[in-house]
């Protein structure tokens, strides 16, 4: 009789455990990423809770599109942030680099005076404002970027100074170097080249209808594309594969959300000046190709690869015959462009440079980064989540000010949002999966004690 009914337990045990186990198993055989998708939930999450409490000001055209420009100059910085994380190192100068690089590109563009260390050198050419003023601008700061970012690299990774220091001296020096470029003591930098100002991004300077439609089907294209040669490479190495109609799945999810996203948000939202629709925003397809290359450069070529074997295990990678230095130089080398890049779309989209642009943005980056599953333990870390991770924090910015939260409230919320990422990033390391949950519902009910105390 005992037997039996100890038979009759496993067997309701193995029942109520099969659908939490055939579960797991999709979740493994789809490749999705949980981490990813748990980011996607987030964001649905926050939108539609903005959404309902702003009375239906959140998920219109007007703010997404508003949103998804405002998200791309930091979401750009930490694409390069998850690298530098990644190696274990850290950069707090990114927002002070911002800011000068754009007072230096503004410069060109204004007096065509590129003004650097003490030395000045006038582009007399620059002085009737020809077609190609945005070009040089554009060029003097991923150069200037480069060459900083490659300086504070090298102390960091030859030197042996910590990149904590360093990055702190240069958040300090570059704000200073503001007010020391081209003698102007800080003075506001405006107006800049009409064609330079299409990088900031604006609903009378964006792709239109057509072209982002067809901006779409490229996408739907390259969706496709990409996953029938991820498919073939499979096979060709006789690796585990996706049923195909899994594949199919994909693939439709993928150009649908494309295809809804770029008519709600792009094609939706008619221009305030001509009525017309405004279509994606050039800094928004700007972001679209530094995500497709970063993500190709982090997972496709070797330089990625000794960045991920030097965060998962320093001393491995050392006897493995790396060049570790060469490798945390060039992260640092990578994140100057990227500021210069982000810079360039600040100042467009001011039409003007001033001496607190970027102030706070190092903390908004390597907020993205973290909130994206980038680990500080080095190692772990990718470009989407980091994107996504922008997107999150700007969404949450954006929501606390139509609700009207007042701005020390909204500090205080991305403190905590922060707090309980790295929080879950690190019981998720320790495996203490239980406390995952509980970690959460503290930050959020924390975050939405404080978004309810702080509206008027």
């Amino acid at each position: 009789m005992s037997e039996t009914v100890e038979a009759t337990d496993a067997a309701q045990v193995t029942t109520d455990a099969s659908p939490r186990r055939s579960l797991k198993e999709l979740i493994s055989r789809s490749e999705i990423d949980t981490r990813l998708l748990g980011m996607v939930a987030a964001l649905a999450v926050i939108w539609i809770g903005f959404h309902a409490m702003s009375d239906g000001k959140f998920i219109t055209s007007r703010n997404l599109w508003n949103l998804s420009v405002q998200s791309t100059s930091i979401a750009i910085m930490a694409t390069g942030m998850v690298l530098i994380i990644v190696t274990r190192n850290i950069d707090l100068s990114v927002g002070s680099l911002l800011g000068f690089l754009g007072y230096t590109m503004a410069l060109v563009q204004t007096d065509g005076l590129i003004s650097v260390f003490g030395f000045n050198l006038t582009i007399d050419s620059l002085a009737n404002g020809p077609w190609y003023t945005w070009l040089v601008a554009l060029a003097v700061g991923l150069v200037l970027g480069a060459i900083i970012g490659g300086l504070q690299g090298f102390i960091v990774a030859y030197v042996g100074v910590p990149a904590f220091i360093v990055t702190l001296g240069g958040y300090l020096a570059w704000r200073g170097m503001i007010f020391r470029t081209g003698g102007k003591q800080g003075q506001t930098l405006a107006p800049l080249d009409d064609t330079f100002r299409y990088l900031g991004g604006a609903p009378d300077r964006s792709l239109g209808d057509t072209k982002s439609w067809i901006i779409a089907a490229l996408a739907c294209v390259g969706i496709v594309v990409s996953m029938a040669l991820a498919r073939q490479r499979r096979r060709r190495h006789d690796l585990a594969m996706r049923s195909l109609g899994a594949e199919v799945a994909f693939a439709v999810v993928g150009c649908g959300i494309v295809i809804l996203g770029v008519w709600l948000i792009a094609i939706k939202y008619a221009s305030p000046v001509s009525g017309d629709p405004v279509g994606i925003a050039y800094p928004v397809l700007i972001l679209i190709g530094i995500t497709l290359l970063m993500s190709y450069l982090a997972k496709r070529r070797r330089f990625g690869r000794y960045v991920y074997a030097y965060g998962g295990n320093p001393e491995a990678a050392e006897l493995g015959g790396i060049n570790t230095r060469k490798t945390i130089t060039y992260t640092y080398v990578v994140m100057g462009m990227l500021c210069a890049l982000s810079a360039a779309i600040q100042t467009a989209r001011l039409n003007s440079a001033t001496t607190n642009l970027g102030v706070q943005n190092e903390l908004d980056v390597i907020a993205a980064a973290v909130i994206g599953g980038t680990s500080f333990s080095g190692g772990i870390g990718t470009i989407p989540g980091a994107v996504l991770g922008a997107v999150v924090m700007q969404s949450l910015r954006s929501g606390m000010s139509l609700l009207n939260i007042d701005s020390p409230s909204q500090d205080i919320v991305v403190g905590i949002v922060l707090v309980t990422a790295v929080a879950i990033d690190a019981l998720l390391r320790q495996r203490r999966r239980s406390t995952v949950f509980a970690a959460l519902a503290v930050g959020v009910a924390l975050a939405a004690m404080v978004i309810q105390t702080g509206r008027p």
